[in-house]
């Protein structure tokens, strides 16, 4: 199967697939997978689709830890997902802090715009799955499907849809919950 045809998933890291920190997650240490994650990210693998994590981390701008921890946060993902018989093709970062208005900070569509090109393929339809309003915000408008899991910020993040066009947009527990119905839909 040509890379550009894969089926693919875009992850949010922080709150979806490991447990978030109000004092950011600044070391492969602090780095916890959320129960089911892992065996989650597995499961979309095992099933054909290519799986990409676009994450916000502005801890690098703030100076509370720096490219290199972080490089060992996203190994130490690499590794145990791939010990779980997984694979995470590509990790997307914005390093910048939210008043940098840079262009790949979610909900902007930069880091979704660099997988394109990295992958050559069209994200258009896929699904993007986190657990805040930024993260259902850059989804739509780069015409994924946003999907919320109520995990990380995920609760703080359904009462701020009320309203919103996003006002129907899937719930599940965790990320685990919201695979097993991704995987069960016939596409």
């Amino acid at each position: 199967m040509a890379l550009a045809s894969l089926k693919t998933i875009v992850l949010d890291r922080d709150g979806v697939i490991n447990q978030d920190s109000v004092g950011y997650v600044k070391s492969n240490e602090e780095w916890i997978p959320i129960d089911g994650s892992v065996e989650a990210i597995a499961s979309l693998h095992s099933a054909g689709y290519r799986v990409l994590i676009a994450t916000n981390q502005s801890g690098l701008a703030r100076e509370l830890f720096d490219e290199y921890s972080l490089a060992r946060i996203h190994q130490k993902l690499c590794s145990i997902v791939e010990e779980a018989g997984g694979f995470v093709s590509g990790i997307f970062y914005c390093p910048h802090s939210p008043d940098d208005n840079c262009a790949c900070r979610k909900p902007r569509t930069g880091l979704l715009e660099q997988a394109e090109k990295e992958f050559g393929c069209s994200l258009t339809g896929s699904y993007f799955v986190g657990d805040s309003l930024r993260d259902l915000l850059a989804g739509k408008a780069f015409g994924m499907r946003p999907v919320l899991v109520r995990t990380g910020n995920g609760l703080a993040t359904i009462r701020k849809l009320k309203g919103t066009d996003l006002e129907d947009v899937p719930i599940f527990d965790d990320l685990l919950s919201a695979t097993q119905n991704i995987l069960s839909i016939i596409e």
